[in-house]
């Protein structure tokens, strides 16, 4: 059965960023973005909607976004979704999360021009894959 997990967001950060260690010395932090989509109805009212993403980064990635970002500024992240289980410390039941475990990311430019350092992709080393040479009339469509 193939399977593929990847996603892809641009939002703004809704908090300032709390960079912690674990106990063998890996930073990890935790992220919440807001994503905005904005749409017209059938009668031209506007409407938005807001979706807020729960995203989880560790090591250098972890440290890089934590040191140029911060509340308001605006962020693209690419990862895949994973749950998270824990039990209630008060009430005892099981509880979970989906959250996004970030692979790559990308500084972006926002209304504060100084928001963030120039946009920079950052991405665990992979081996890329080479671009095809495609004509005009090799496209399929």
């Amino acid at each position: 059965m193939a399977s593929f997990n990847k996603v892809i967001l641009i939002g703004n950060l809704t908090r300032d960023i709390e960079l912690k260690y674990l106990p063998k010395g890996t930073a990890v932090c935790n992220l919440s973005l807001a994503v905005n989509r904005r749409w017209k109805t059938e009668a031209g009212e506007e409407k938005e909607d807001v979706y807020f993403a729960e995203c989880k980064a560790f090591g250098k990635q972890a440290e890089t976004i934590a040191q140029y970002v911060k509340k308001g500024h605006p962020l693209m992240v690419e990862g895949r979704l994973t749950r998270e289980e824990w039990d209630d410390k008060k009430t005892g039941e099981k509880r979970s999360t989906t959250r996004i475990m970030i692979e790559t990311f990308q500084f972006l430019k926002g209304r504060d021009e100084g928001a963030a350092p120039a946009p920079r992709r950052e991405t665990a080393p992979a081996a890329a894959a080479p671009k095809p040479d495609l004509d005009e009339d090799d496209v399929p469509f």
